[in-house]
């Protein structure tokens, strides 16, 4: 029984040692959507607004995932310092 288990954790490891793994770069609109917790219309917007870098790849907007963290990090700390938002 035992071993069962080890040769199980085992074969897990071997799994996920041999997939590779992919840092996330990019997010999608549908991603900055859900992030922000906004309507698909106002994340395209905030695109093409300019906030943040982003590329067209086959008619779909990429964002660049540390260009929007950078970004949302900084709308953080414009909150943050707000005096009359409390």
């Amino acid at each position: 029984m035992f071993e069962d288990r080890i040769a199980a954790m085992n074969a897990e490891t071997e799994i996920t040692q041999s997939a590779p793994v992919y840092e996330k770069r990019v997010y999608t609109v549908d991603e900055i959507q859900d992030i922000l917790g906004v309507s698909k219309t106002t994340a395209y917007n905030l695109v093409k607004s300019g906030a943040f870098h982003y590329v067209k790849v086959g008619g779909q907007f990429r964002i660049s995932k540390k260009s929007f963290d950078r970004w949302l990090d900084e709308m953080d700390t414009n909150i943050e310092d707000c005096q009359v938002c409390d």
